[in-house]
């Protein structure tokens, strides 16, 4: 594979050398786990996993948060076309209420593992320990040390920005397309106005006030856990 030239100006590409541990340790099967969406008040934690063919990386490949949106979902094709083995899921808002936000972006990377096409010898993970992972490494700001990790990072992110700009065309009120669930000063006048959707975090700072004073229905389709996979 011929890496592409970097753009002028472009991101540092996250380097290998976690991953290169890892092989040189005998773990064939060394996976980068990162989640998008742990901070909104709006919509699902993503995850995704990635397993890199032994020297592999993508030129440009980095924290998604540093990365374009076109740039990403350039990133994201390729990843999935040339990587050992990808998989994204997710922890729906439902879950995220019922066991906290931590614990279900756990639930949600258990589910990304236990789907991966290969078993994961060797996790990374950015940020804290993760017992629950099994055999892993925890790195902090592991999606800029780590290409596995970034990689994940990168499916991540553009999955769930997809699904954000889904869920904007059936509830228009809330800038979603836009604000991707996070807190805006708009996006809270719009909750404050129109109350919560089934797809807010009601629990989160500043949401339950209007969850008592509108309480809106349950909405049967909004458990994403299932397969989120666009």
């Amino acid at each position: 594979m011929t890496p592409a030239t970097p753009a002028p100006g472009a991101p540092a590409t996250a380097p290998l050398d976690y991953e290169e541990e890892g092989w040189a340790s005998g773990f064939r099967v060394v996976v980068g786990i990162d989640e998008a969406g742990l901070g909104p008040v709006a919509g699902p934690v993503m995850v995704g996993a990635v397993a890199l063919h032994p020297g592999q990386r993508f030129e440009g490949c980095t924290d998604s948060k540093q990365v374009s949106p076109s740039r990403r979902e350039a990133l994201a094709r390729r990843i999935r076309a040339e990587s050992l083995a990808w998989r994204i899921a997710a922890a729906s808002t439902r879950e995220i209420e019922r066991l906290n936000v931590r614990a279900a972006t756990i639930v949600a990377m258990r589910r990304a593992l236990d789907r991966l096409a290969l078993p994961a010898e060797l996790v990374l993970v950015d940020g804290n320990p993760v017992p629950e992972l099994g055999e892993h490494r925890s790195i902090v700001g592991g999606d800029r040390a780590s290409h596995s990790i970034a990689c994940a990072s990168i499916l991540a992110k553009v999955t769930r920005d997809r699904l954000m700009r889904r869920l904007d065309a059936r509830y228009p009120l809330y800038g979603w397309a836009s604000n991707k669930g996070y807190r805006t000063r708009a996006h809270m006048d719009a909750i404050r106005r129109h109350g919560p959707t089934p797809h807010h975090r009601i629990t989160f700072r500043g949401i339950l006030q209007t969850e008592l004073e509108f309480n809106p229905a349950p909405d049967p389709t909004c458990d994403l856990g299932s397969d989120p996979e666009a």
